[in-house]
């Protein structure tokens, strides 16, 4: 079950914290962790905050954007998006080993070319989300993207209200 932070301040910890404390235990927690462009201090705030509780960790980092976790190891690679060398290095094996049952979920544009990327460097992700381009063939589409909160923004990294003449206020 996917978690986007959009609770107090937009605080993916806190956020993860309150769906845990108000859910089921027996449901196995996934938390989507690029909200604030840092991976891997998401991920293991989250992971020292939950526990055995967090089953996964999702990373879905645009194509235009650079993890904040990347930035030591720029010019060896291309740090935009989810790519094999950040999410291997950079989130599997940054995590201690309290950690390491946590399930690593790679998430942005993946088809297959990509996905045997991955997997032919031997990159320790657990699960691949697809999302809508290859299921519907019909080039680039996108879900809604939560961009505001009661009046004030709130977007991941790398999102921002824009008006359209297409968009209609819903009350």
């Amino acid at each position: 079950m996917p978690l986007i932070a959009a609770y107090q301040g937009d605080d993916t910890v806190i956020a993860s914290r309150k769906f845990a404390e108000q859910s089921d235990p027996a449901i196995r927690l996934i938390t989507l962790v690029d909200f604030d462009n840092d991976c891997v201090g998401t991920s293991l705030a989250v992971a020292r905050v939950l526990g055995d509780r967090l089953y996964g960790v999702r990373l879905d980092t645009s194509e235009t954007l650079v993890d904040k976790s990347v930035i030591p190891q720029m010019g060896t690679f291309k740090p935009t998006g989810v790519n094999p060398s950040w999410s291997g290095t950079c989130v599997a094996r940054s995590t201690p080993k309290a950690y390491r049952d946590v399930k690593i979920i790679v998430f942005r544009r993946l088809h297959g070319e990509k996905i045997r990327d991955f997997e032919e460097q031997n990159v320790p992700v657990d699960a691949y989300g697809v999302g809508f381009e290859p299921l519907s063939g019909q080039g680039s589409t996108s879900p809604p993207t939560l961009v505001m909160l009661e009046g004030k923004p709130c977007a991941k990294v790398g999102r921002a209200y824009r008006p359209s003449s297409r968009l209609e206020r819903v009350s």
